[in-house]
Parts: structure tokens; sequence; C-alpha cells
């Protein structure tokens, strides 16, 4: 059990009490129980408290069963057909070695932006109209070459993907401060990230903001694509290396991009899917100010061992290829944030993080918070969509960008 008595917003706001850590000795793939999936996700509350977060909870398992059907229908063949298996199993030593070195410069090939030219465009009939500032669609034909040489045909065949997008709002009076916000699975529209991370307020107290695409979502997907992020998940296992790679390189060029208008300081946040690559971004990207991953996920492989009934599938190929646990997480480890040590000072890190939230449950949270040395923390007594006290939290947020001087 967990004591949060004084870290649920609702309660109060201060830090996380807990004193035992969940953070495993490296190698994490190898030394984190391979039951994690299974640990419990229990706080101690007050009864008030207690009712609402496990209410928000019931939601959240209603949500993940739906998006967890869908995934496993429409994206999943994809991946887990014989030929892609036989693939991935040939190519999952080159992704383990990349993991090994423990260095991000070994996975996360830094870009050169000397020849990309950023268009602007139109950012669309719904895009936020700032009286004092312009609202822009930017997007480059992206560079991106896959990591591994194998995947180099294969992966730029969705044209689409390939040209990267980004949503900027700018003052007249620019540069300033920028704000880059990353969305969740199938949450890409500019509009809802606009509005759930109230982006108009944080732009009016002097912020620039860039809401960026991640692959395969949005303008990214494919034509035939049934939902947006499908393309993530229905390639296969190496693919979703490349695919995080590929991620981390865009929003590197877009960062060249701010620094080349004259942007001094840019910090990134981002809610689930955003909040794994913000926090990726942490241990990547020297040059960010701050992170502020929300409501992050930590590891794709215990992650989806949850998620009934897409758990069933993965669990029986899991045993069919003779594939522990273990082994999946170092499949994929090239791009989890707890492989590598954050570049961002501790001071300028922060989480948020739901007590009900059973898409990316609190224990994923706990693992990165122990890993990032018990930076900054908030919980709110909500799920992964209703989170419950979200004005406190931001106004948090704004407190924590006064505080660490990215305001000036």
């Amino acid at each position: 059990m967990l004591d949060i008595a004084s870290t649920v917003s609702r309660v109060a706001n201060a830090t996380y009490s807990h004193t035992r850590r969940i953070m495993p000795e490296k190698p994490w793939w190898e030394n984190l129980e391979s039951s994690f999936h299974k640990f419990p996700d229990d706080f101690e509350l007050d009864l008030r408290t207690e009712l609402m977060v496990d209410s928000t909870a019931a939601g959240d398992y209603a949500i993940r069963t739906a998006g967890a059907s869908l995934i496993g229908t429409l994206a999943l063949p994809g991946s887990f057909n014989p030929v892609q298996l036989i693939r991935d199993v040939a190519m999952s030593g080159f992704y383990k070695s990349k993991a090994d070195k423990g260095d991000p410069a070994a996975f996360f090939i830094r870009p050169d932006s000397s020849r990309v030219v950023i268009r602007s465009s139109s950012a669309g009939l719904f895009r936020f109209k700032p009286v004092d500032g312009k609202c822009e669609l930017l997007s480059f034909d992206s560079p991106f070459k896959t990591v591994n040489p194998s995947m180099r045909e294969r992966y730029p065949r969705n044209k689409r993907n390939m040209r990267a997008v980004a949503q900027y709002w700018r003052h007249d009076d620019g540069p300033r401060p920028t704000i880059c916000v990353i969305h969740g699975f199938m949450a890409d529209p500019y509009w809802l990230n606009r509005l759930f991370f109230a982006l108009p307020w944080f732009y009016k107290q002097g912020y620039d903001i860039l809401l960026y695409t991640l692959p395969h979502h949005g303008k990214r997907q494919s034509r035939l694509s049934p939902f947006s992020g499908h393309g993530l998940f229905a390639h296969g296992i190496s693919h979703i290396n490349e695919s995080m790679a590929h991620a981390v390189h865009d929003f590197r060029i877009f960062m060249d991009f701010l620094e080349a208008q004259g942007v001094e300081k840019i910090g990134v946040t981002g809610i689930s899917l955003g909040g794994y690559t913000s926090a990726l971004l942490a241990a990547v990207e020297e040059r960010l100010y701050f992170a502020i991953p929300n409501v992050p996920l930590v590891s794709l492989p215990d992650l989806v061992l949850e998620w009934f009934p897409l758990n069933l599938p993965i669990k029986a190929v899991l045993k069919a290829t003779n594939t522990s646990v273990r082994e999946a997480r170092h499949m994929l480890a090239a791009h989890s944030p707890l492989t590598y040590p954050p570049l961002v000072p501790k001071e300028r890190l922060m989480l948020i993080a739901g007590a009900g939230d059973r898409l990316a449950p609190p224990k994923h949270g706990r693992l990165l918070w122990d890993h990032w040395d018990r930076c900054r923390i908030h919980w709110f007594p909500g799920n992964h969509v209703i989170h419950l006290d979200q004005g406190k939290y931001l106004k948090e947020i704004a407190r924590f960008l006064r505080e660490t001087g990215f305001d000036k």
C-alpha cells in the first residue's frame, strides 16, 4: 500500500512520501520482476478520495478494454503473422545490442538539419487565433533513415509518415520560451490537446507553443489506416523501435528550427505515449530546459500485458516463440526512458500521474520517478482521461516554470 495522503492534489500538494524504491539495478529489463504488470496500484486514502479514485479507475478499465480490442483486431495481426515474427526475431539482436550500450547516441542519431526545408502553411479553420501572434502549420520532408539498415527499404513506404508536422503558436514580438507538447496514442488533434493542456492560458503567460505530431498519427498516418496511430503497432517490434527513433529524430529537427528562430529555452511535456516520448527526450536531448511527462508509461511489454483482451494473443505469442517477458523488454529497451540517465537536471524534471490511471498505471510513473531520483511529482485523483483537480496541477506546472527560470 502506498501512502499518498500528502500527494494526491485533492488531499494536499506535496511530494511522494513512500520510501520503498521499485526501480531495480541495471539492466532494468532483466532485474525488474517479470510479474511487474501484476503489481497492485493501491493507495492509502481517506474514504471520499478512495471512492473518487476507484470510480475513475473503473472508467479506465472500460476504455482500456475497448482500445485493446481495437488494437488486437486491426493492428496486431500485421505484427504477429509468421513472416513478421521471423523478421523480428532475426533483428532482435541488433536492438538489444543498442540497449546494452546504455548510450542514447548509439540509437538516436543526431539529425543533420542543414538541408531540411521547413514550410509554413495554414493551420486550418479550427486553429488557435491569438490577437498578438500567429498560429501556423510547420512541415518538412523527414530525412530519417532507420537505425537498422535492414529496415531502410521497408520503413519509408508510408510516404505520409515521412512528412513531419507540428502546429506552432508564436507571439509577434518573439521569440519566446517555447513549450513543446506531444499528444497521446490516437489523441493527436491539435484542438483536443489545446483544450486538455489549457495551452491558450500558457500562451497568455508569455510562452510560445509547438504541438508535435508523432509518427503514424494525424496527417502522418496512412490513407488506409483505420485509426490514428494504427501504423505504430501494425508492422512488428522492429517497426516500433524505428518509429520511436523517428519520433525523436523529427522532434530534434523542430528544435533546430526553433533555435534558428532565436528561441533560447525549449521544454517538453506530453501525455501517455507523449509522456513516454517526452521522458525519452529528457535522456536524449541535452538542450531541453525541462521535461514534464504526464501519465507516462515506461515499458511497452509490461503495459500491454495488463490490457485485456490484447494480452491474450501477446502471451500466446511469447509462449509460442519461447520469449520471456524480460527478453521482450530487452527487444524494446533501446527507446525506454529507463535505459538511460536523464540529461535534464533533476530540478527541471517533473512528473504528473493519476492515482486511478489504469491505461498507464501508477507503477509506471513510480518507476520513472525512482529512475529520475525522485524529482518533483504531482499525483491527482483521476484516471488516464479524467484528470480531476487538473487546474491544480496546471497551476503547479506554471509555478514550476517560473521557479526554474523558464519564463525569463
